[in-house]
């Protein structure tokens, strides 16, 4: 199987696919690649690629340590599947569905038409839906995408900030040599340094997805 994954990486996405009551076909669907593939990989005649394992753990909240390595649980335990109800002990905290992005995100909450519950998430989130294929495959086009706001960023996090024209966008978070890069997950959109105009509004803390049944 290689050195990056642990052994039998193949055999837990089956596991996972099937605790979720999944065919194949749904569940290659849901993360954009074909059956026949899903069922190579699950067979252990392929080998899943970077960018299909965060689609995996994005989507069906699987734990990356499990997935990758075999440790751990499945499914995350500070998590719930999308659209499952929320586990005993589980908080759940209606969070603002913004209907347009203000410049700031006040840490007090915004009045909103609408609202979201989400289990076990920090007071004081908001909720925005993506929309356009920058950050695809990581985030889709219509997830359901909570932010928090002016929170503490690191390398790699997913931000949203306005860019240059004021316009609100989902952009990576990269530090390299020192230097701010804003890049996409799709590699069809450039990377830019975020300029004196540029500023960050939230970072992200979780992802929904809608899976069609």
């Amino acid at each position: 199987m290689g050195e990056e994954y642990g052994e039998g990486i193949g055999e837990r996405i089956r596991q996972a696919r099937r605790t979720l009551g999944m065919t194949q076909q749904k569940f290659a669907a849901s993360v954009g690649i074909g059956q026949g593939f899903l069922s190579n990989i699950e067979g252990g005649r392929k080998l899943p690629s970077k960018t299909l394992l965060i689609a995996l753990i994005q989507t069906h909240r699987l734990d990356p340590d499990w997935l990758i390595g075999g440790a751990g649980m499945a499914a995350e335990g500070e998590r719930a599947a999308p659209g499952a109800a929320p586990s005993e002990g589980a908080t759940t905290v209606k969070a603002p569905l913004l209907a347009r992005v203000p410049e700031e995100l006040p840490r007090g909450g915004l009045p909103a038409q609408q609202y979201v519950a989400v289990p076990n998430l920090p007071e004081g989130c908001y909720a925005m839906i993506c929309h356009g294929n920058f950050m695809a495959p990581t985030l889709r086009d219509g997830d359901l995408v909570i932010l928090r706001p002016d929170g503490e960023k690191k390398s790699g996090d997913v931000v949203l900030v306005n860019n240059l024209w004021g316009e609100p966008i989902l952009r990576r978070y990269r530090i390299k040599d020192e230097e701010v890069y804003l890049t996409a997950d799709n590699p069809a959109y450039a990377p830019f340094h975020p300029d004196d105009k540029t500023r960050i509004i939230g970072v992200v803390v979780d992802v929904w997805r809608r899976i069609p049944m």
